[in-house]
């Protein structure tokens, strides 16, 4: 790719990630996670030539597409390698995870009522085949992210994010 790639940086939870709209990145998983352990700069252990944050906590990747199986939007997980070449999707994070619902409003995937105090989005998890449902204060149709809720280890305040698991007895 010589014309770069969107990206947006976001803080879910206790983690930070890149999240991309799944169109804007190759279809070939080997091409995409090549381009993507360059982006974030992995095989380095300051991720210095990256926007990694040269911990596995920022090395994150979020993959968001239109929804299949009934849901808003896809959500892909995949956790980079910091010092190695590596990207792993045999896990998911209820951290990026958060930042699916406002990532996807943000790019246009889901418009919200510019009078709704809420969105409310639904969440196809790819990494487990699982869906949750998202739920977030909005402003004018797009995302709020002043709030009052604090999230130990974390600095600041922020507005919450409710995420509701689907489906999860006997998980």
């Amino acid at each position: 790719m010589t014309t770069g790639v969107r990206c947006m940086i976001m803080r879910g939870g206790s983690s930070k990630g890149a999240y991309f709209l799944r169109d804007d990145l190759p279809a070939n998983p080997r091409e995409r996670d090549d381009l993507l352990l360059r982006i974030m700069g992995s095989g380095d252990a300051r991720q210095i030539d990256g926007v990694g944050g040269a911990h596995p906590l920022t090395s994150k990747v979020a993959i968001v597409g239109t929804g299949t199986n009934g849901a808003d939007v896809d959500f892909l997980f995949l956790q980079l390698g910091v010092e190695e070449n590596a990207v792993s999707d045999r896990q998911n994070c209820g951290n990026l995870l958060a930042g699916v619902g406002p990532f996807a409003v943000e790019r246009g995937l889901i418009d919200v009522a510019a009078d709704a105090e809420n969105a409310v989005i639904t969440i196809f998890m790819e990494n487990t085949d699982s869906t949750a449902t998202s739920t977030f204060p909005t402003t004018d149709g797009v995302p709020t992210y002043t709030g009052g809720t604090a999230i130990s280890g974390v600095p600041g305040l922020a507005s919450a994010v409710r995420l509701t698991f689907d489906g999860i007895a006997g998980s």
